[in-house]
């Protein structure tokens, strides 16, 4: 019998980490895009890029973990789980990266001054870089439950 990993695929910990990677994904990429010219800068069109990836691979593991969770099945087949680690792991790291980029050319921006961002607009960015943060943590606390439950299999 396999040990059940708080936070590993099929659990409701797991449903509630990838809710939360959907729902801060979302808005990092909804803080970023709508009203603002985004494409301006290099690391803010690879948030859009990186954040545009996150959503639909969170929105598909939340189906999957749903459906184990509403009808008590569980999906610990290894090479199954091997891939979604994988998938979280390069998600990881890209939305680190995206929001790392972003935050920092943010920053840059504040100190230069308004005449390159007006508040309002560097108030998004900074929101979208801090949702993106959140979502990459929990993206990568996801990976991290997986890769703890792989061994057991």
């Amino acid at each position: 019998m396999e040990e059940e990993v708080p936070g590993a695929m099929g659990t409701s910990a797991s449903l509630a980490l990838r809710l939360g990677q959907t729902i801060f994904s979302t808005a990092s990429l909804l803080f970023m895009c709508l009203g603002v010219n985004f494409y301006t800068y290099n690391a803010y069109c690879f948030l859009v890029t990186v954040m545009g990836l996150v959503i639909p691979w969170s929105v598909s593991l939340v189906l999957v973990d749903a459906y184990c969770v509403f009808f008590k099945c569980s999906p610990h087949q290894p090479r199954i789980l091997l891939v979604i680690i994988i998938g979280d792991w390069v998600l990881s790291f890209l939305s680190l990266a995206a929001a790392s980029s972003t935050a920092s050319v943010t920053d840059l921006l504040v100190d230069v001054g308004s005449s390159f961002c007006p508040a309002k607009l560097c108030g998004r960015y900074q929101l979208s870089a801090a949702m993106a943060f959140l979502s990459w943590f929990l993206t990568f606390a996801s990976a991290l439950f997986n890769l703890w439950l792989l061994p057991s299999l």
